[in-house]
This record gives structure tokens, C-alpha cells and sequence, in this order.
């Protein structure tokens, strides 16, 4: 099979391509804008092998968009700004890529006649929750601009299934962590900070709660909707593993071996999310579990970013 995979370039993207050319025989083309959090040299080993071919594009340019997608019989579409603080201070590229890149992509899927279209989204498009978690039926409630946007590109995507019979399928994950991650999201900026001896900025009292769920996991969640999601359905993908940000940062200090005078108490992020819960019943029904133990996918990701400078070194001076 002939699969386009959007943002590929990028954290969660690159590492779906690593794992599917590790358990199918599919042929990949990337689409990837090349902004700030995706680059080549993430996915320059992926471009030697014979299966895997790179188009540099912007996926709200139907001319680049239709350009990848000839021959592809399904899309997975991962590509979107995904920071958080950026989205605060610079709106307007959230909604652009997010929203009209998602309908772009939709549109453009729909004309060619794809099999099968996966739209990658995020559990902070519920908002906050104090207790329980989200199921996929529950009311959508973003509270910043990216996840309000996150969440638009999710309707737009489910509306072309209602409209035109897109053979739409949504996941929505929680936080992931693992190799190949951009230096400005909190595990890889932690991490990177203590191996320069830096200290590690912590939100307020760091009481925020967040669920962590592997980078892997997350790709065999996303295989499984693939092979057996139901069309127009959404699926939660949750790693099972709620920790405040300070036990998190602890967690972190500890696999550096480095103690809590190493933290720097900064002012907490504008309509900070307390906390982020989805329930995963819905996938697991279809066979899917997480099966990184957090312990040991920390201690992992800690040594992957200890043992390649030469990748997180030339962004972060960036």
C-alpha cells in the first residue's frame, strides 16, 4: 500500500513512519512544510531504503497537497502547529495550518478517492476535566488557541465525512514523549536544559495534571484505527500515566542526577488546563493497550537525548 503521512518531519510523525516501515511493507510519502519543529534531518536515514519519498509542501497548497497524494490509498494526516505557548502569542498560524490545512487536505483526499483518511488530533481539544476522563462522545470545550483550533480541524475533517463520504477516522492522544521530539516541549527541554547544566522552568506550582502516554504507543494506536476504526468514529489514545508536573519534573531531575535546587519557578502559561484525561475503553475493544511502562520509556527517552546531541543541539541554538 501507498500511504501519505503528513508532518512527518516532525516528532510523532517521524516516529509513525520508523514503526510502520518496521511492521508492514508500505510504501510512504512525506509531506512536510519544514517549519521550525520539523526538519530533514529527523528523517534523512527514513530517505536511503527505497520506500519512502519526501515532498517539501505546505499542506494548505492543494498543488503541493495533490502532487503527494497521487497514487496514496490512504492518508494519515499529522501535520499542525502543536505548541501551546506559540499559540498564545501567535494565533493566526494555528488557525491557518490546523483549520484550513486540515480542509485542504480533506478536500483534496476527497477529489483523488482515497481508502482511508486518519486525522491526528489531541485529547486538549475536551478542555480540562477535574475528575473521570473524556470519552469520545463528550462535548468538545478548547481553552486556548491551539486546541481551538485542534478542535475545528477535527470537525472539519468529520464534516467531509457527513458531507461527501470521506472515509474519515479521528484519534485524540494525550501527551506523548520519546525520541525525536522538538526541544521546546517539556520532557526534551528539561533534559536538554540539565545536560547544559541549566535549570528546568516549571509552571507555577506544577499541580497541573497531564497523562503520558509513549510515542510508540501511540503509533500502534493509530495502526490499529487504521486496520479496524470504524468510518466517521473517533478514538481516545491515553498512556495511562497521570502525573503532576512537578512529580514529572522530579521524575526527570531523579534520571539526571540532579536535585530539586535545579528547578526555576516561572509564571504559570495564560488559561493553564488543570488537568487532561481520556478514556481508552473504545480502543481497547479493538485490541490496543499501551505496553511502554513509563519508567522505563523515561529512562529511555533521557538516554536517547543524552546519546544525540548532534540532533536537539543545532535546533535548540536555533
Amino acid at each position: 500500500m501507498r500511504m501519505l503521512v503528513t508532518g512527518a518531519a516532525g516528532f510523532i510523525g517521524s516516529n509513525f513512519v520508523r514503526w510502520r516501515l518496521a511492521t508492514s511493507d508500505d510504501e510512504i510519502v512525506i509531506l512536510d512544510a519544514l517549519t521550525y519543529a520539523g526538519n530533514l534531518s529527523t528523517i534523512r536515514d527514513l530517505l536511503d531504503g527505497g520506500r519512502v519519498s519526501f515532498v517539501h509542501g505546505d499542506i494548505c497548497d492543494r498543488g503541493a497537497v495533490l502532487g503527494a497524494i497521487e497514487g496514496c490509498a490512504t492518508v494519515v494526516h499529522f501535520a499542525a502547529e502543536s505548541h501551546v505557548d506559540r499559540s498564545i502569542v501567535g494565533p493566526d498560524e494555528f488557525v491557518r495550518t490546523n483549520c484550513l490545512g486540515t480542509n485542504v487536505m480533506c478536500d483534496v483526499a476527497r477529489q483523488v478517492g482515497v481508502e482511508r483518511f486518519l486525522h491526528v488530533s489531541t485529547d486538549e481539544v475536551y478542555g480540562s476535566i477535574a475528575e473521570g476522563a473524556f470519552r469520545e462522545t463528550d462535548p468538545l470545550g478548547p481553552r486556548s488557541p491551539y486546541s481551538a483550533s485542534k478542535a475545528g480541524s477535527d470537525m472539519i475533517a468529520l464534516a467531509y465525512r457527513e458531507t461527501h463520504g470521506l472515509p474519515v477516522v479521528v484519534t485524540r492522544c494525550s501527551n506523548n514523549y520519546g525520541p525525536w521530539q522538538y526541544p521546546e516541549k517539556v520532557i526534551p527541554l528539561f533534559v536538554t536544559n540539565l545536560v547544559d547544566g541549566r535549570k528546568v522552568p516549571l509552571y507555577g506550582e506544577g499541580a497541573n495534571i497531564r497523562d503520558w502516554l509513549h510515542v510508540e504507543d501511540h503509533c500502534r494506536g493509530i495502526g490499529v484505527v487504521l486496520a479496524d476504526g470504524g468510518l466517521g468514529e473517533v478514538y481516545n489514545i491515553g498512556g495511562g500515566t497521570e502525573l503532576t508536573n512537578l512529580d514529572l519534573t522530579r521524575l526527570v531531575l531523579d534520571g539526571m542526577g540532579v536535585g530539586e535546587d535545579m528547578i526555576e519557578r516561572v509564571a504559570d502559561r495564560l488559561g493553564h488546563d488543570f488537568r487532561y484525561a481520556v478514556d481508552t475503553a473504545k480502543l481497547e475493544k479493538l485490541g490496543w493497550k499501551p505496553q511502554v511502562d513509563f519508567a522505563d520509556g523515561l529512562s529511555a527517552t533521557i538516554h536517547w537525548y543524552r546519546a544525540n546531541e548532534w540532533w536537539w543541539r543545532p535546533l535548540k541554538g536555533a
